[in-house]
């Protein structure tokens, strides 16, 4: 009889306990045995096993069996244990043959998953197209330019406080995660497209705030649920690792304005609609397909990760020269169409290297499967006497929790530089709160002058098709600045020790000179100030996000990722609707007092000429200035931490995994 067998065996005194488990239902099409046997802390490891003699009546108490495999068995017993029962009758493996096995092993694999978080990070960056559907809101709704960067706050406020996202993280898993960001997004942005297509009463203020807040909440649950749990499979490249996922958040405005104009055409109303129902549905359909891993190092990492790199490279040069033909030409929605096809077509060749590197490691695991042995396991004497000198293991558990410090007692107890700290032993760090404060004006200035640019397009007389442009250039930059601060700063610390908290201050620097190109307009200059700011803004998430899990380790990343950001908000607050809104708004009214006309004469209150950012800007870029001076501390703080080996804790944990890749992907159920 030809059985299938997927379960644990655990031999106690009382006899032989058997549990399936469907979720190893083997992917792999093994002719031979694979299992592992640990006798407490004396592990064994034997692979491809034509034949088992197991002698198991000397093992004792506690033989633990793990089975994943097809194998010829019959209804008797091994030695003392009946196994009757405990496999599932089968005419062939699980699935359809080679190809669904093999499509199971894709699904479940590493690289797949890096893939599914790719186009999750494709529709978390909608937030970056406020400034394309903001003049929507603000006509529809009659708002001046100080309520709509209120509402401009509470997008960033939303989009920047993920610690509730951290912290369901540490207790959910991954999927449940993602499901909740799904459903915050389409809610959200839903509510809002029936406010300004009038389908609802016009709602207030305070609650189009809350509907922007919730729908721009949603993308750090898909930030934690898929980059967090990518840089944890993926310690040692981590910065590459960031510097990808971001930067496909950093495409996700271009990506979905092409998108836009292909489905809706030019109606920025139903761009809302898009922005609420295309990232739930990617989330929703990868939802399962990303989970954490048991971290093996491969030696073609790295190239692998160059070749997603010129892929996502080709898009963003694809998207740029879209950008700039509409610019020139008038393209009909037929074009639009075919531009759309030509991005999707880009999307998916990463899934093609993910299965072509499943494919080698699936080769690789059929040729170790061809040198069948027959072994007869035997305990070792020396393993005998250790168990019988084992005290009860419940004892030390016990003992353990009952001594265990208190978290709010280590707080001033911290450990070296990346080690892994406490949530509050990293909040209450002098390296973080400097990282704060920088963050404050590095990114509250970007996000201002990000949520601005529609008007600053507008102030300065560009039509609305080159506003859009403005808007893709940021978001096509924000992408390179991603991936630029991610692979370079992980090849100047791992060949020259270069501390990646002097490129953030590097990054702040330039920065300051796109805000002072938008106060002192030319000719041309928009545009170059856009490419800036995308830039300066995407190599700063990425650098920021990727100092972090290097000072604070990677324990409770999912909330310190989502902590690090919380100037952000803050910031935008003071910078964009205390000072920017404040100055436009001024500038606004005294050109209808030169027309004879007040504030109640006009629905919505619109300043023209160069006046209207000269002054706000020039604020923004002393901010950033000083923001950039406090980050040179961190970085004279962190030049030890950085001559030294910082993934040499992350490479030793890895090498028992590199001895036996193929066994440690099947105990993950790939």
């Amino acid at each position: 009889m030809l059985l299938t067998f997927d379960f644990i065996i655990i031999q106690t005194s009382s006899g032989f306990h058997f549990n399936c488990f469907p979720e190893f239902l083997t992917p792999y099409h093994l002719p031979n045995l694979i299992f592992y046997i640990q006798v407490h802390n004396y592990p064994f490891r034997y692979r491809h096993i034509k034949s088992v003699q197991a002698n198991v009546s000397i093992l004792s108490p506690t033989l633990i069996f793990l089975f994943s495999s097809k194998i010829q068995a019959k209804s008797t017993s091994i030695e003392s244990g009946n196994m009757g029962g405990a496999g599932e009758s089968s005419t062939g493996g699980c699935g359809s043959g080679e190809v669904g096995r093999f499509a199971v092993h894709v699904i479940r694999g590493r690289w797949f998953s890096v893939y599914a978080s790719f186009l999750i990070m494709v529709g978390a960056g909608a937030t970056y197209l406020f400034g394309i559907y903001s003049k929507e809101i603000k006509s529809s709704m009659g708002y001046d330019q100080s309520t709509l960067n209120l509402i401009g706050f509470f997008k960033d406020l939303g989009a920047n406080v993920g610690v509730p996202a951290g912290l369901i993280a540490e207790v959910t898993p991954t999927w449940f995660v993602l499901l909740v960001g799904s459903a915050l997004n389409f809610s959200g942005f839903f509510m809002i497209w029936l406010a300004v297509t009038g389908q609802i009463a016009k709602p207030k203020v305070w609650q189009i705030c809350a509907y922007i807040c919730v729908g721009a909440n949603s993308q750090n649950f898909a930030n934690t649920g898929a980059l967090v749990t990518s840089v944890k499979n993926f310690p040692e490249s981590r910065g590459v690792m960031l510097g990808l996922l971001k930067g496909f958040v950093g495409l996700s405005g271009a990506i979905m304005t092409q998108i836009y104009f292909a489905v809706y055409g030019n109606d920025s109303k139903s761009l809302i609609l898009l922005i609420g129902w295309f990232p739930a549905a990617i989330s929703v359909v990868f939802v399962f397909t990303i989970r954490t891993m048991k971290v093996v190092r491969q030696p073609n990492e790295l190239r692998v990760f160059y070749h997603f790199l010129y892929v996502s490279v080709a898009l963003a040069v694809f998207l740029m020269v879209m950008t700039i033909l509409e610019k020139q030409f008038a393209f009909p929605r037929a074009a639009y169409a075919g531009s759309v096809t030509v991005v999707c077509a880009l999307l998916f060749l990463p899934l093609v290297i993910a299965i072509r590197q499943e494919f080698a490691l699936w080769n690789q695991q059929k040729q170790q499967d061809d040198s069948p042995s027959e072994i007869t396991i035997e305990k070792p004497q020396a393993v005998e006497s250790k168990l019988v000198a084992l005290p009860p293991t419940s004892s030390p558990n016990r003992e353990g929790k009952s001594n265990s410090p208190s978290c709010f007692t280590t707080i001033f107890q911290k450990p070296p530089r990346g080690e892994d700290y406490t949530i509050l032993q990293a909040l209450l760090s002098i390296d973080m709160s400097i990282l704060f404060l920088a963050t404050l004006f590095g990114l509250g200035s970007s996000l201002t002058a990000i949520d601005n640019l529609g008007q600053i397009g507008e102030s300065l007389g560009y039509p609305t098709k080159t506003i859009s442009s403005f808007v893709s250039l940021v978001s096509i930059w924000n992408f390179f600045g991603r991936v630029f601060a991610g692979f370079l700063s992980e090849a100047l610390v791992a060949k020259w020790k270069f501390p990646r908290t002097l490129m953030l201050t590097l990054v702040l620097l330039l920065l300051c000179v796109g805000h002072l190109m938008i106060a002192f307009p030319i000719s041309g200059s928009v545009y170059v100030a856009s490419v800036i700011l995308g830039f300066s803004f995407g190599a700063q998430l990425t650098l920021l996000f990727t100092i972090i899990s290097e000072l604070f380790g990677l324990k409770y990343y999912s909330t310190l990722f989502n902590c690090g950001q919380l100037a952000a908000p803050l910031g935008t607050y003071v910078l964009n609707v205390k000072i920017t809104g404040m100055f436009y708004d001024n500038e606004a009214l005294k050109e209808l007092a030169k027309k004879g006309m007040t504030r109640s004469s006009v629905n919505e209150l619109t300043c023209l000429g160069v006046r209207c950012y000269r002054k706000s800007f020039i604020i923004l870029a002393a901010g950033t200035f000083f923001g950039a001076l406090v980050s040179l501390i961190l970085v004279i703080r962190t030049r030890q931490f950085y001559k030294g080996d910082i993934y040499k804790k992350f490479r030793e944990e890895a090498k028992p995994s590199e001895t036996d890749m193929a066994s440690a992907s099947t105990v993950d159920g790939r």
